[in-house]
């Protein structure tokens, strides 16, 4: 593919996508391509995890195509150099216990320039809309006039972003958990804020109902208040930890924050804050403790790709490549400063993270074009799924995309928290299923009731739901 899509003959980089073909090649209809999210998610298991998630009859129709985009994985990766392990809370701008964020100034303007250092030919191309056209690309070196479409989180973006790059060349399009394509990106994480207050009450009442298993609370205000002394307790005294990052208040916010995209994962925060809970009432922590506290903790950080040949900080660096690429961001500190300050008092959950600085404040390139334009122009052919109580692309972001894409989408709402509605909801699942088997988007915008406690507890999670990317 082209690097720089105005200089289609200059240099080139490589993509690496992968293939399941149709279960029944004579019902055959196309490709459904799929994005996991991200920014910077490894696309190329996607199809694998998709075979447990659609029906037979949407299988039977479609070769599954999962690509890693540019910039990720195994498609000419980038890095910063960054050693994810010890900058836990920075790399989601977490201000200082006392809400300075001197320690966040520095650490963007310093990855910034390591970003330019390590990766500064690549990064100013590294963008939603280069990814899009890379997209067509497959679409075309596969020989399929049109492309189907199965995104989630920011691949709901990468979505709308193609529709509206190449109109004409999308058949049916799923955008699963949305963004609000006006918001790309640092209004978009401001989102977080209330989306997180949104969530945590779904939480709070879990751990109330198992209280003598906990004992965090009888009540979902008793566990709240448990919540505000740990954090309090922990940005006070940070709890040491030999060969991994210190136990303070942010990485509690963290493991709360990200964990909270699926109810299954429930246990592992209610385990957590039992076990920190222990530790600051002064109780002695032996060693299997604090081993099982770190893993637990280090379950929802910005990690690395886990592969030899991948830079252990890809999707770091491939994230801010996106984020800050795709539109420019303010430069202020004194905005920052100020808006972080006053967030932290209104959402204290996220502490003021979602409007404090990020390297794209300090980033060395800027955008090479405006953000793509997202319009309703085009077929009917458009279902967006979200949930109520999503943590991370809130229910106003969602309405956001079905505002933009107007009456080329119908939109389904389910009455459940989470990040991720595919495999979770049996209402949300049958539309989506019979829109890809047969073209049949519902008429008119739905509303899904919660699916019943047991059965979400016996599901497995959406497939990428991201525990290790912001979207």
């Amino acid at each position: 593919m082209p690097l720089d899509y105005r200089a289609p003959r200059g240099r080139s980089i490589e993509i690496a996508i992968s293939r399941i073909a149709a279960a029944q090649p004579g019902s055959r209809r196309g490709i459904l391509l799929s994005n996991p999210g991200g920014p910077g998610g490894s696309g190329l298991d996607m199809p694998s995890q998709l075979t447990f998630a659609l029906a037979p009859e949407v299988l039977d129709r479609y070769d599954l195509i999962g690509f890693d985009p540019r910039g990720v994985g195994h498609s000419t990766p980038v890095t910063c150099g960054l050693d994810t392990t010890k900058q836990f809370t920075l790399l989601l701008p977490y201000p200082a216990p006392d809400g300075s964020i001197e320690r966040n100034i520095a650490f963007a303007r310093e990855t910034a320039a390591a970003c330019a250092e390590h990766s500064g030919d690549l990064l100013p191309f590294i963008t939603t809309a280069n990814t899009a056209r890379d997209m067509d690309r497959i679409r075309a070196a596969l020989g399929e006039p049109k492309l189907s479409y199965f995104g989630i989180s920011y691949g709901t973006y990468l979505g709308a972003v193609y529709l509206s790059l190449f109109p004409g060349r999308d058949d049916r399009i799923v955008l699963d958990s949305a963004v609000d394509p006006s918001l790309v990106w640092r209004d978009m994480w401001r989102t977080w804020n209330k989306a997180v207050a949104v969530r945590l009450p779904d939480f709070l009442a879990f751990a109330a109902e198992r209280d003598a298993v906990y004992h965090l609370g009888a009540t979902p205000d008793e566990v709240r208040r448990t919540y505000d002394r740990l954090t309090s307790a922990l940005d006070e005294r940070p709890l040491p930890n030999p060969g991994g990052p210190v136990f303070d208040g942010n990485v509690l916010r963290e493991v709360t924050r990200s964990r909270l995209y699926y109810d299954g994962y429930f246990p592992i925060i209610a385990e957590v804050w039992r076990e920190l809970a222990t530790a600051v009432s002064g109780s002695t922590m032996d060693t299997a403790i604090l081993t099982r506290l770190d893993r637990l903790a280090t379950i929802g950080k910005i990690g690395g790709a886990g592969r030899a040949e991948i830079p252990a900080d890809n999707l770091v660096a491939a994230l801010y490549a996106v984020i800050c690429d795709d539109a420019a961001w303010p430069r202020s500190v004194a905005l920052h400063a100020r808006q972080t300050a006053a967030d932290r008092r209104a959402w204290p959950v996220t502490a003021g993270m979602p409007s404090n600085l990020w390297p794209c404040a300090a980033w060395h390139s800027r955008p090479v074009e405006p953000p793509v334009t997202i319009t309703g122009h085009g077929p009917r052919n458009v279902l967006i799924t979200q949930n109520t109580r999503d943590p991370s692309t809130s229910i106003e972001g969602a309405r956001g995309m079905r505002a933009a894409l107007g009456r080329r989408a119908a939109m389904i709402t389910v009455d459940q928290g989470g990040h991720g509605v595919i495999g979770l909801s049996r209402c949300a699942d049958e539309a989506m299923n019979s829109f890809l088997a047969t073209g049949a988007l519902p008429r008119r915008d739905r509303f899904c009731p919660a699916p019943p406690a047991d059965a979400v507890a016996r599901s497995a999670p959406s497939p990428y739901i991201p525990s290790n990317g912001p979207l």
